[in-house]
């Protein structure tokens, strides 16, 4: 038990890099799946558009699915054009394009994991990339210089008969696509492992609060979405039960207390945390500035650091 216990502390303290790694496996493990069952190169005119269809194509998928599943993008939206204020929905001069350009940023670097390592995963194994190549008239004119027009149909061939290489003495030309591929994969991964420290750099720079205080801002935030979870589940199930109970025995309901609409609309803000008053989300704020009715509640809303803008549930992941 004490061993399942210290497993489970270790996945919820790197829930984040965990759940990055279990996303790139899935998507790498895809890709093999994908180009030794599915893709099967013409070897014809449409070599290229069918391999980069194949290397493009899914990349893009994973990235509309990484802002779908993506829970600040729904939080965002949600209200955010009623449609009693339709023709008002646009961004004010109160901040809203920054504050959701600050939000979006975030999101895409998360979205962009896994059609990044579809990619590069596929680039290193390089049958999408070897496919797409070989009808590309720029890799034709640079292989069959002086060798007449029937080698670029040979060359549409290859990819479905390697043996062809050997035949007609273009072994030394074709492959270097498999290298050019490969270079590609590798020149991308240390691209993005680039490009992520020096994000998580400048989240770190930029920290409205110190590292001991980011560790418990997280900290924070977890155990209050885990215990809003749990009341919310209860208290919908005591709702129901009255409700339903009345219903069936036809009695009045008991005077029983649920939050406003006004009341959710408040806690439903992505939260800005501000030096001057130190709350960690916006229900601490809500229920320490009079159920919301304070100027206080709204002063800070703008103050949107690199790490200011976040919510409840995805509080500065990456990293701490």
């Amino acid at each position: 038990m004490d061993k399942l216990r210290t497993a489970m502390d270790f996945c919820i303290r790197h829930q984040t890099v965990l759940g990055y790694s279990i996303v790139s496996l899935l998507t790498a493990a895809m890709e093999q799946i994908f180009s030794s069952a599915v893709f099967k190169c013409p070897c014809n005119s449409w070599n290229t558009l069918y391999g980069s269809a194949f290397l493009i194509v899914p990349a893009f998928i994973l990235f509309l699915l990484g802002y779908m599943v993506n829970t600040k993008i729904w939080r965002l939206l949600t209200g955010s054009c009623p449609t009693e204020k339709l023709c008002s929905c646009s961004c004010s001069p109160s901040g809203t394009c920054i504050s959701y350009s600050r939000v979006m940023l975030p999101v895409t670097v998360r979205a962009l994991v896994a059609p990044l390592t579809w990619i590069a995963v596929a680039l290193l194994t390089a049958t999408f990339y070897e496919c797409a190549a070989s009808g590309s008239s720029l890799i034709k004119n640079l292989t069959c210089k002086d060798k007449g027009e029937g080698c670029y149909k040979l060359l549409d061939r290859i990819p479905c008969d390697k043996t062809l290489l050997e035949k007609e003495k273009l072994s030394v030309e074709f492959p270097s696509l498999q290298a050019q591929s490969q270079l590609i994969g590798w020149f991308l991964l240390a691209f993005i492992a680039t490009v992520a420290l020096i994000l998580t750099c400048v989240n770190h720079c930029y920290s409205p609060v110190s590292y001991l205080q980011l560790k418990f801002w997280k900290i924070y935030t977890e155990k209050e979405h885990e215990l809003f979870e749990t009341k919310a589940k209860e208290h919908a199930a005591m709702l129901a039960e009255i409700n339903t109970k009345c219903f069936f025995e036809a009695t009045s309901p008991t005077p029983f207390h649920t939050p406003s609409n006004e009341d959710w609309r408040k806690i439903s803000f992505l939260h800005a945390f501000s030096s001057q008053e130190q709350y960690y989300s916006m229900i601490h704020k809500y229920v320490n500035t009079d159920r919301g009715n304070s100027v206080r509640f709204g002063r800070g809303d703008q103050n949107l650091a690199v790490l200011g803008c976040v919510d409840e549930a995805d509080t500065v992941e990456a990293g701490f």
